[in-house]
């Protein structure tokens, strides 16, 4: 299982039209195959700078790799992501036993 996370802030106005489209957008995320799990959230801790999170869910690498080169997705990214994320980090985890 892939555990695929980021941590964004938008350069939108919190409560304004286009954050709300953003995360419409965000919700068709999970029409592409193999995505599970897709929760967002918005930050409650102030102790950085980011205002919002997305996290979901892929059974292996391959669907994790289909779903990163899947249209809908770069549409996503073209559409939504590069033109409305002020700053990113991206975190993908596998579970791990030590």
């Amino acid at each position: 299982m892939i555990v695929h996370s980021v941590l964004f802030k938008l350069k939108y106005a919190k409560g304004t039209n286009d954050e709300k489209q953003f995360f419409l957008g965000v919700g068709k995320l999970t029409r592409i195959p193999g995505v599970q799990n897709l929760h967002c959230y918005r930050q409650t801790n102030k102790k950085n700078s980011f205002d919002f999170g997305i996290t979901m869910e892929f059974e292996s690498p391959v669907t994790y790799e289909a779903y990163n080169t899947h249209t809908d997705h770069l549409a996503f990214i073209e559409n939504f992501w590069v033109p409305g994320v002020e700053e990113f980090l991206e975190i993908d985890y596998e579970p791990f036993i030590p």
